[in-house]
């Protein structure tokens, strides 16, 4: 069995699979699905563009009116290092808004979390007192910067 992800647009389903396929190194367009001829939608308007990060499949729907995207729901971006980081964050906030603690929101509303991979064992680290900081350090970002991070556990 595969659980997969539908994303509802109001009529940028190809659009937003284009976009994150280039944004991602291992992603795909799998299948974009047109309306026909008698159609609920124009003849050659896309229904669905069915899209694949990291092994993951998407399915983008042009549903007609917005159902806006929130918080609530993110894509969790774990990065290796700062530079990943970077990219992430540049790539995915290009026409979108930064939040705080890693969280951002793209140019269609989805959210997303960059977050590195150390990030646990910096504000989950077995001295309490460098896990406090480096929360706090955390609290006070937009984008995170792991060697601030690093800094502020290490004291």
């Amino acid at each position: 069995m595969q659980i997969s992800t539908c994303l509802w647009f109001e009529n940028q389903a190809e659009e937003a699979a284009e976009f994150y396929v280039s944004v991602f190194d291992d992603s795909r367009i799998l299948e974009v699905s047109r309306y026909g001829e008698g159609g609920p939608g124009p003849a050659g308007g896309v229904i669905t563009a069915e899209f694949e990060i990291e092994g993951r499949r998407f399915l983008a729907l042009n549903g007609g009116a917005p159902s806006n995207f929130t918080e609530a729901v993110s894509f969790v971006v774990d990065c290796e290092g700062q530079a990943e980081v970077d990219r992430y964050w540049a790539a995915l906030t290009d026409g979108g808004a930064e939040s705080q603690c890693g969280w951002l929101t793209d140019r269609y509303g989805v959210s997303w979390q960059i977050v590195p991979s150390v990030l646990g064992s910096l504000i989950g680290g077995p001295d309490p007192e460098g896990a406090q900081r480096a929360m706090q350090a955390m609290l006070g970002m937009r984008k995170l910067d792991i060697a601030a991070l690093q800094t502020a556990y290490e004291g």
